[in-house]
């Protein structure tokens, strides 16, 4: 079994590559990183083909002012350029893995080669995406830096023409469903976690912390959880805030400022003495795949809060590890939060059950056995 891997940057693909890599099966992997920064991964040059022109671009873009992001979005001219270049660089093999929205024309090539073809796609179906995300954003009255619609057409293409779409959650099947994807089409296995850079080290205080770890952004859903934890006022409390911070969040941080302390970002390596120090981890994210950051915080001893849009109902179980509750909805989100706040018992509880759950099943190589045994039973279906 020979398997290629097609990926603009890295995302969890170079995870698979790692896997694919300790079992002898990855023939190739295609990505705008280059060799140099692709061996830190341990993948050997000679399985790397680079398409540096791509990263160029897009961090070039990047570094424009505002203003002139604004004027031109180049956006899909960058996609199809990496598309391009991949689809060259292809060589024949048994399957052929690609991210989504720039694997189209690497992915009719696969099949001239007679190769199996499957789409990676970590988030909802792009239409959900797209109309969730636009539903927000104009809730606030606020812009949306919207998906190229070229971009959006031919995602829906690749949806069409591959065999299989490979997605990581029970939230994102449901989004593919209800736009009359076929089942048998889909290919479900949630991603991994390195849980040993992950452990539980003793709590010094008993304040209770509400942590948030991610980018401060409308998509996370970062101001619904500063309005309930202001809201509340809870005596002897706290709710930090640690990721990147984006411009359109500034509103909500000066509307609700003196209620949360925000550090922004903080390595991986670090991330687990700040879990440590938390009663409980809250994301309320509006849309993505399946949100890694839960079972990090699991892994630290803290039970979730979490939305259905998170990918967390597939690891969090409710009302073991944490609750599940609907996007935007900050009364289930106030309800929560006090029931940990005046049961701290039952939260520690929780939190050293979340602990144990995601200490097995769910690493990386777990990932990797369950995909490649689903990828030697597609090749058998071939047969």
């Amino acid at each position: 079994m020979k398997i290629i891997i097609s990926v603009p940057g890295r995302f969890h693909l170079f995870n698979l590559a790692q896997q694919l890599l300790k079992r002898d099966y990855l023939l190739q992997l295609i990505t705008s990183y280059p060799k140099f920064e692709v061996k830190k991964y341990n993948i050997p040059k000679d399985k790397v083909s680079s398409v540096l022109i791509k990263e160029i671009m897009f961090r070039g873009w990047q570094c424009l002012p505002e203003f002139l992001k604004n004027i031109y979005n180049p956006q899909y001219l960058i996609h199809q350029i990496f598309d391009y270049s991949a689809c060259c660089l292809l060589k024949r093999a048994d399957i052929v893995i690609g991210g989504s929205s720039v694997f189209l024309k690497t992915l009719r090539k696969a099949k001239k080669f007679n190769a199996i073809t499957i789409i990676e796609r970590g988030s909802s179906h792009i239409l959900y995406a797209d109309e969730v995300l636009r539903d927000e954003y104009k809730k606030y009255g606020m812009k949306m830096k919207s998906t190229h619609p070229k971009i959006i057409e031919k995602e829906i293409k690749e949806y069409e023409e591959a065999d299989y779409i490979s997605i990581p959650s029970s939230f994102v099947k449901r989004t593919f469903l209800e736009r009359g994807i076929d089942e048998k089409k889909l290919i479900q296995i949630p991603y991994g976690v390195d849980v040993s850079d992950f452990k539980q080290i003793p709590k010094i205080d008993n304040v209770f912390r509400v942590i948030f770890v991610g980018g401060m952004s409308l998509r996370k859903g970062v101001h619904y959880l500063l309005q309930a934890f202001y809201e509340l006022k809870i005596p002897n409390s706290e709710l930090l805030l640690i990721g990147s911070f984006n411009e359109e969040i500034r509103p909500f941080f000066k509307k609700y400022e003196g209620s949360y302390k925000y550090i922004g970002h903080i390595s991986q390596k670090e991330l687990y003495k700040y879990y440590s120090q938390g009663s409980v981890f809250v994301i309320m994210s509006i849309e993505e795949g399946l949100a890694l950051v839960q079972p990090q915080a699991m892994a630290c001893g803290l039970p979730v809060i979490c939305t259905t849009n998170t990918g967390g109902e597939d690891i969090v179980r409710e009302g073991k590890d944490g609750f599940i509750i609907p996007i935007r909805n900050i009364n289930a989100l106030k309800e929560k939060l006090l029931y940990f706040y005046e049961n701290p018992e039952i939260c520690k509880q929780m939190g050293q059950s979340a602990k144990k759950r995601v200490s097995f099943g769910f690493s990386w190589d777990d990932y990797g056995n369950k995909i490649i045994q689903t990828y030697k039973e597609i090749l058998n279906k071939k047969k």
